[in-house]
């Protein structure tokens, strides 16, 4: 199988088009062939160290100053290779300043092109490790919640800690500099992403489930859980944690416990229909 026949399905965010008419009227082709190249640079680190470790990749969104990789794993591979991943996009930028050097050091390319190429590379790259979603930065603050954190809450406390960090950094930005329409626009952009991210959360919250119902997710510990009878589901599911299986312990008031699996719970859920049963109900039917 050819390279080309591997890559994924690059797509423009609608956001580019604004750029490039940009360009268009003010003459700056080359600073944005400059600035789309390395963004596909930056994008091919993600996707061929997630095809080193047999991802499904559905396909590749470029923005003007970054990208996003979409995959089908869903947050159940295991947070070390989530983390590789994310972190192969801004090794890109290490390549180009070296082979900007052996370009500077043979006397390849004026002197100009290279100075606004660095430029760029590194914008991109501090750019992108910002701690905001969707953005690498922001990915990698996710990893580090979902070892801290349940799945859902780490999910959650990261979308909203994008959020502020954007009106954060804005108000930054009035207050001791003067006012920037880009960074205004790139600012707008990313807290608008965060607003839709916040609004399908639940959406995500039940594919993640749905991964771990049909066996699609990788343990690595097990670790159980201690509930009530009257515990609903959902806020059972609420505390599952990423790369973990747990056994739910259901503790009833005289002392007595049973325990379910999280299959049990997920199959109660997903395949019984029992969504409005408690886990003590529940025990009782399975």
């Amino acid at each position: 199988m050819t390279i080309i026949k591997r890559l994924p399905p690059v797509h423009i965010h609608p956001t580019l088009y604004i750029f490039m008419g940009i360009a268009f009227l003010t003459g700056t082709f080359v600073q944005l062939f400059i600035l789309f190249s390395v963004v596909i640079f930056h994008e091919l680190g993600h996707y061929f160290m997630a095809l080193r470790f047999k991802w499904r990749v559905q396909r590749v969104m470029i923005w003007v100053f970054g990208g996003v990789m979409e995959t089908e794993e869903h947050s159940n591979k295991p947070v070390k290779e989530d983390m590789l991943v994310t972190l192969a996009g801004p090794f890109q930028h290490l390549i180009i300043y070296g082979l900007l050097y052996l370009c500077a050091a043979g006397d390849y390319l004026p002197r100009v092109y290279i100075e606004e190429i660095a430029t760029y590379n590194t914008f991109i790259l501090l750019f992108n490790l910002l701690p905001i979603w969707p953005l690498d930065g922001g990915k990698l603050l996710f990893c580090l919640f979902s070892i801290v954190f349940p799945y859902q809450r780490g999910y959650y406390t990261v979308i909203i800690w994008s959020m502020l960090a954007c009106l954060v950094l804005f108000a930054i930005q009035l207050i001791f500099f003067s006012f920037n329409l880009s960074f205004f626009l790139l600012m707008s952009f990313l807290f608008m992403e965060n607003i839709k991210e916040w609004k399908r959360r639940f959406f995500v919250f039940m594919r993640f489930l749905l991964q771990r119902y049909h066996g699609k997710t990788y343990v690595a510990a097990v670790r159980p859980l201690v509930v009530g009878p009257d515990a609903t589901l959902m806020e059972v599911f609420s505390r599952f944690e990423r790369n973990k299986k747990h056994s739910v312990y259901i503790t009833y008031p005289g002392g007595e416990r049973r325990v379910l699996d999280e299959n049990d719970c997920l199959r109660g859920f997903f395949h019984e229909k029992l969504h409005l049963k408690k886990v003590g109900e529940i025990a009782e039917i399975i």
